[in-house]
């Protein structure tokens, strides 16, 4: 299982002309290839009188699946472009589905290759690429008089806390990256003389905006 990856936040939909061809990108994020075959499908019926229904994806569900269709286009022009631009922008578990509506004028292979290209990094990005973390959930309960010592040692080292609850005493949950969760709750134990309780959770995926931002 990967420990992190790079995917896209929400559907999304770019469009743009070229040499009167109107190119219409529609991306998604998916789990499974069944998910990206419905989505490719949906599309299909959705724009029927289209000239070409180009598609690309990448899933990573414990293994690799990599698959695109050039849809009637030269081999190669299409989209095996647009899979380079999911693999070059490092993205998994997204569909890329694009529609040509045919303008009249041949764009010849490298206007084609440059226009597929284009459309799905502008689908991409218009879908806010994100990062996917395998983290732990950290509970954490300490006394008041210790919490502020611990707080600022979570935030120095870049954990990021996900919840605070104030009672009888402090109760912190603690997002923390797996294989980091050793060395997090030596450092508590230290800096709390032994006085913090810890309870590590469960293994779940978080998701990091690109400026860092935990997405809930």
């Amino acid at each position: 299982m990967l420990l992190e990856y790079k995917t896209i936040l929400n559907p999304a939909t770019a469009e743009f002309e070229e040499k009167k061809s109107r190119f219409i990108a529609n991306v998604k994020p998916v789990s499974n290839e069944d998910d990206a075959i419905e989505f490719i499908n949906n599309l299909k019926s959705k724009y029927w009188d289209a000239t070409h229904n180009v598609y690309a994806y990448s899933i990573n569900n414990e293994t690799l699946i990599q698959r695109f269709s050039d849809d009637g286009e030269p081999s190669g022009t299409a989209g095996m472009p647009a899979l380079e631009v999911i693999k070059r922008m490092g993205l998994q578990d997204v569909v890329v589905v694009i529609t040509r509506y045919f303008g009249g004028t041949l764009l010849g292979a490298s206007g084609l290759i440059r226009a597929y290209s284009k459309s799905s990094a502008m689908g991409l990005e218009a879908g806010e690429i994100v990062t996917r973390k395998l983290c732990y959930t950290l509970n954490i309960v300490v006394e008041y008089t210790l919490f502020g010592k611990l707080q600022n040692m979570l935030i120095n080292d870049n954990n990021i806390i996900k919840d605070i609850q104030y009672g009888q005493d402090v109760e912190l949950c603690v997002l923390i990256e797996v294989g980091k969760e050793e060395k997090l709750i030596d450092n508590i134990i230290e800096n709390t003389n032994d006085r913090a309780i810890c309870d590590l959770g469960e293994k779940t995926f978080i998701t990091l905006g690109s400026d860092g931002r935990l997405i809930i």
